[in-house]
């Protein structure tokens, strides 16, 4: 059967594993520089995100605190919102900004944002399919059976959907975020800026995640291709 032609397709890679690698250095720069920044508010992460919730009609989500570093998450099945250990007791830009974007999802479970539903439902499903996409694929090109290879594409293509599905929940979490900050006061218009800074930076993780995603599908797609010839 011929591999040889798999060599090639991982140049396919190289776009979305750049921009990933410079997605990270974008983070890492935005949360470094505006983590060094106080709020003039002073107040910790931890309690400003109660505060946006509260202020926001939502008193049934409650602030956790994990361990690690950017580990920030909402959990919409515990109804907590845990942040990292550099985070909650922070009451720099970087940790308001964080903050208060995970408060955006826990608002966004609170209005049904389709998008969060959408994404909420799949996990099961693409996480069976992320595991069982790669095994069919090989397998398929191992036995020339071809509906085979194409089982496993359809289960990978999943992925890529929730990779997509992932793109308007973020930005609008974190365009909630720097709305609830500035309306309640919880920043100065200075201090707005490094909030966007830290959130865009931070979409950019995600926006690389669903290009390489991308880029993985239109790999395994000319490997079946090529293939079936």
């Amino acid at each position: 059967m011929p591999f040889y032609y798999m060599d090639w397709t991982y140049l396919l890679i190289i776009p979305g594993l750049i921009l990933g690698l410079w997605a990270q250095h974008k983070v890492s720069s935005a949360y470094r520089r505006y983590g060094q920044v106080q709020t003039r508010l002073g107040r910790p992460a931890c309690e400003v995100a109660q505060d946006l919730l509260r202020r926001n009609g939502n008193t049934v989500v409650r602030v956790g605190r994990v361990h690690g570093q950017l580990t920030d998450h909402y959990d919409p099945g515990k109804e907590v919102l845990n942040l990292s250990e550099g985070v909650y007791g922070s009451s720099s830009v970087a940790a308001l900004g964080v903050a208060a974007h995970e408060a955006g999802h826990a608002m966004q479970k609170q209005e049904g944002y389709a998008p969060l539903k959408l994404r909420t439902a799949a996990v099961p499903i693409v996480n069976f399919g992320s595991s069982a996409a790669t095994p069919l694929f090989v397998l398929g090109l191992i036995f020339s059976w071809q509906p085979l290879v194409y089982v496993g594409i359809a289960l990978f293509s999943l992925s890529v959907i929730f990779a997509l599905i992932t793109l308007p929940v973020e930005f609008d979490a974190s365009r909630r975020a720097v709305r609830m900050l500035t309306e309640g006061g919880y920043v100065t218009e200075e201090e707005r800026s490094g909030v966007k800074a830290v959130l865009n930076a931070a979409a950019l993780t995600y926006v690389a995640s669903a290009v390489t995603s991308l880029l993985s599908l239109l790999r395994l797609l000319l490997i079946a291709r090529r293939n079936n010839d």
